[in-house]
């Protein structure tokens, strides 16, 4: 139930302060004149007319009472529908560091691929809220959340590496993230990080932000972005054309990435080219795709003739045995 009118409720005051009055007035001891004693009419019956005369005073601010709550106009729902949406809180996280710079993601370098394959995942992403947060040394809020993807598509083509200071800090980008989704539906809400390398800077540890995001029952989908070649535990370099180094994940790199997403629930993708990393996206798509159901209500009935009725009928009351049964001779 509600109220189309609340306001009017402010106006319950008057009735409330009139049955004060009556009631404090009833407490006060009554002036008197002395009589001879009357103790043996205490066994005479009252009358009807003693009765009321007890009762009548409280009709008015009782029927003024219904009247004032007939005025807020109370509804009840009539019709309810329920409606069914898809919706996520998604944060995409990206690496903007220098390593983001190697080539070996034609045409372009890695960074310019990773945003144009973000770019098309959030133009699919109708009705939901996406935000966006780029890293190196440090992070940067650079879209909070919101349902304008076309905002967040224009923003991730402005992105490019040199924007912070060098480095990998991955944790203080989730922590970052995680602010964002912290006071929304944990069951909505998802992180997914784009980057080419571990962690080497910054608070929290990656580790922290995922025990973080698990306390939070926020999902994190890590995408690992490297070349398909990579062998051995330590960090290797591959040269390409005009003398530029492009840095490769491990297999201790990918192990703290899949680390991150084992721990918050989320799964661990590994991108060797960018078709690679689109399917990746495509499949991430439905993972955070759920039914959130809405109940509308259509069609709203109205109850204040079930009050003002019996608001008036009381006020009717009173004013005919004022007139009538209990009038009196001044």
């Amino acid at each position: 139930m509600r109220f189309a009118e609340p306001w009017s409720l402010a106006l319950l005051a008057a009735p409330l302060w009139w049955a004060w009055t009556l009631w404090h007035t009833r407490r006060q001891a009554p002036a008197y004149l002395g009589f001879s004693s009357l103790a043996l009419l205490g066994a005479v019956p009252k009358s009807a007319r003693v009765r009321w005369q007890r009762v009548a005073p409280w009709l008015p601010p009782l029927g003024l009472a219904l009247l004032i709550l007939a005025l807020a106009r109370p509804q009840s729902a009539r019709h309810l529908e329920d409606i069914r949406i898809r919706s996520r809180n998604l944060v995409l996280v990206l690496d903007i560091s220098s390593s983001m710079k190697a080539t070996d993601f034609q045409p372009g370098n890695r960074l310019e691929v990773a945003r144009k394959v973000l770019a098309d995942f959030a133009r699919q992403r109708d009705g939901d809220l996406m935000g966006l947060v780029i890293f190196a040394g440090r992070a940067f809020l650079q879209a909070p959340l919101t349902p304008d993807v076309d905002l967040v598509q224009s923003l991730l083509a402005k992105v490019d590496i040199g924007q912070l200071p060098d480095g990998t800090a991955i944790g203080t980008a989730l922590a970052l993230a995680l602010a964002q989704l912290k006071d929304l539906p944990a069951n909505a809400s998802t992180i997914v990080l784009v980057t080419d390398g571990a962690n080497n800077t910054g608070k929290p540890t990656p580790f922290v932000a995922a025990e973080a995001a698990r306390a939070l029952g926020v999902r994190i989908h890590t995408i690992g972005v490297s070349s398909a070649d990579t062998t051995g535990p330590n960090r290797r370099f591959i040269w390409r054309w005009g003398g530029r180094q492009a840095d490769r994940l491990t297999g201790t790199d990918e192990a703290i990435l899949q680390r991150i997403a084992d721990r918050s629930g989320g799964r661990y993708f590994r991108a060797t080219d960018p078709e690679t990393l689109a399917s990746i996206m495509r499949e991430i798509d439905p993972l955070e795709r759920v039914d959130v159901r809405i109940g509308e209500t259509r069609d709203w009935h109205e109850l204040f003739p079930f009050l003002l009725v019996p608001g008036l009928l009381l006020l009717s009351v009173e004013l005919a045995l004022g007139l009538g049964r209990l009038r009196t001779v001044p």
